[in-house]
């Protein structure tokens, strides 16, 4: 039989650190990223918006060339498409936002 060899657990750890002496005081972190206007800089919201914002340009450039048929289709269709959007991006940004 083989002899076993005895370890001494103070050579093979070295000492435990002593604890400091001064107290610690508490921190407390605040995040005021709920509160930041740049949260809403989001680029999916931001590219439609800009979608919206270049059809409403458009159209009333047509308005200004006297293309009145056309505008009315446009009418038509934003009368639709713009509270749908609103809505969808308003559902999409509280539902991607961090609160």
């Amino acid at each position: 039989m083989r002899k076993a060899q005895k370890f001494h657990f103070r050579k093979i750890f070295s000492p435990p650190l002593k604890p400091c002496l001064t107290r610690r005081r508490p921190f407390r972190a605040y995040s005021f990223v709920p509160f930041s206007p740049l949260a809403m800089l989001d680029p999916t919201i931001l590219t439609i918006g800009s979608i919206v914002l270049g059809i409403a340009i458009i159209e009333r450039v047509l308005e200004r060339w006297g293309v009145i048929d056309l505008v009315d289709q446009f009418a038509k269709v934003m009368r639709f498409i713009l509270p749908v959007t609103f809505y969808s991006t308003l559902i999409y940004f509280f539902a991607t936002f961090m609160f």
